[in-house]
């Protein structure tokens, strides 16, 4: 009776690995080619807090750092619509020097170097000294490069590299300025600068290092308590499939070009417990199975296990991922990252749970010896009178 209604899962159990395999070698060779687009958590950069006055639409905010040319930026509600973070790759001073090389360029048609220097300021009164690299026959027009309307007043000076020019305001305090000014034109009322927040590369380089060994780390134990749990081959066909999941989530990550930072990272994390989670659920009842079922071969067993967990696995994955949908539709921004982790991790958890653990399990020739418990040693002479 129970057989009839068994469904054949390890029929297909090469279908499946093929399928696993493809996956897996997409997802590895995107990582090799096009890697992760890390965010601002790993790479470091810059975070502007601005509030306003009135409720604001956030694509107006998009479409003015575009007019300025703050291209690349995550703009997110802060709490409540009239507050907005603003996330860019890179130091103001780093993205204000970029976008002078661009002018200069566009103004004399080729590539004229721009650097930072703190060195041989003339005046207490100027703020910033850059390094304009010039040569002999190329007249600089100082006044269409920096109008003093937007930096106030200039000092020029001869240098052997070309031409220093002081400004009296520093050019990230000038960039978030003209910011603010176009975001007041832009909008009804005021708007301040709240808040300007560097993230160094040193901290976003620990923090992916240890996000790495974290993940290591996890798999490690993970093996171990299953093995102790369980048995050996067991927890071989647990990280496997966790480490099946983990790759996968990445792989879609790298290839879609996805944002990859702290709330990712911590999504991948809890993708290895959901996953560990459905993988013990039907471990134990393919131990529980091979102790019962005095008949039947390891396939049988593992059908016989995986239909009576089905039902289990298909309602606990379906409500979390109701869940996760409504996250991502209504969360805003902030968690889209997190939420899309979350939903392929659970979906290609509940498919490893079924397919690549037992697959492991069919690989390694799992068979009710595996799990006998060993008796101890004068157990029968402890039994008799």
């Amino acid at each position: 009776m129970m057989q009839n209604k068994t469904i054949q899962f390890m029929a297909q159990r090469k279908v499946a690995a093929a399928f696993s395999i493809l996956l897996l070698l997409g997802s590895i060779f995107s990582l090799i080619v096009n890697k992760l687009e890390f965010g601002l958590d790993f790479t470091g950069g810059t975070q502007l807090e601005i509030g306003f006055e009135t409720p604001i639409n956030l694509n107006v905010v998009r479409d003015t750092l575009r007019e300025q040319g703050l291209k690349n930026s995550s703009v997110v509600y802060y709490g409540a619509e009239t507050d907005v973070l603003i996330r860019m790759q890179g130091s103001l001073k780093d993205i204000a020097v970029n976008q002078l090389e661009t002018r200069l360029q566009n103004k004399y048609g080729t590539q004229i170097p721009v650097e930072l220097s703190k060195q041989g300021l003339s005046s207490i009164q100027y703020a910033e000294r850059l390094l304009i690299g010039v040569g002999d026959d190329q007249q600089l027009v100082v006044e269409d490069i920096f109008p003093a309307d937007k930096y106030g007043p200039v000092e020029t000076e001869k240098t052997e590299g070309g031409l220093a020019v002081m400004l009296a305001t520093s050019i990230d305090e000038t960039i978030s300025g003209e910011l603010i000014k176009a975001l007041r034109a832009a909008t009804e009322g005021e708007v301040e600068l709240r808040r300007t927040e560097f993230v160094g590369p040193q901290i976003g380089e620990e923090l992916r290092d240890d996000g790495g060994l974290g993940m290591l780390f996890a798999l490690v134990v993970v093996m171990v308590y299953v093995a102790l749990r369980f048995q050996f081959k067991f927890s071989v066909g647990a990280v496997t499939a966790l480490a099946h999941d983990v790759i996968i989530v990445l792989g879609f990550f790298s290839i879609l070009r996805l944002d990859f930072d702290l709330t990712v990272l911590a999504a991948v994390l809890a993708v290895i417990g959901y996953s560990l989670n459905d993988t013990i659920v039907v471990s134990d009842r393919i131990r529980e199975n091979f102790r019962k079922m005095r008949k039947g071969s390891a396939e049988e067993v593992i059908n016989v296990s995986l239909t009576q967990t089905l039902e289990r696995t298909l309602i606990t994955s379906l409500t979390t991922l109701l869940v996760l949908i409504a996250l991502f539709v209504f969360g805003g921004e902030l968690i889209h990252g997190f939420a899309t982790a979350l939903i392929v991790g659970i979906v290609v958890g509940t498919y490893s749970s079924i397919y690549v653990a037992a697959n492991v399990l069919m690989m390694m020739n799992i068979s009710k010896e595996d799990l006998i418990v060993p008796e101890k040693e004068g157990a029968e002479l402890d039994s008799l009178p």
